[in-house]
């Protein structure tokens, strides 16, 4: 058994089987997800896990070279905003119709028990050479 990094043995796996240019969409318990993609739903209960400690992990094992997220999450939930806007400084902000749009095209879909509103980001994995 793994001692650090990402347990969920579907995460990790899934994480594993990702290449250059693959979007994960890591989002709250009520985005709608798509059929299609890979989907890892780590939701317990509500707020469990959050968005910020998903996303914090997967940024941890991933290399990201560009992240999209809704424009309304800066006025619907402040806290979401400013943590997208610390951990991934070139975040483009698009309007949630067209991020739910984009997330159909996701490898991986990474559910989390979020229940704020618009704690979503569909992240762009870049290489790490």
């Amino acid at each position: 058994m793994k001692r650090t990094g990402i347990l969920n043995r579907h995460l990790a796996g899934a994480l594993a089987e990702l290449g250059h240019g693959d979007g994960v969409l890591v989002c709250d318990a009520g985005m709608p997800v798509p059929a299609g993609p890979r989907v890892v739903d780590l939701a317990f209960r509500a707020g469990i896990p959050s968005f910020a400690d998903v996303l914090e992990g997967l940024l941890a094992e991933l290399v990201i070279e560009g992240a999209t997220a809704a424009h309304e999450v800066r006025e619907a939930n402040p806290a979401a905003a400013r943590l997208l806007e610390n951990c991934l400084p070139d975040l483009t902000l698009v309007p949630h119709d067209e991020l739910k749009a984009l997330s159909a095209g996701a490898r991986l879909i990474v559910r989390t028990g979020e229940a704020r509103p618009y704690a979503n980001v569909l992240l762009r994995c870049g290489v790490f050479f």
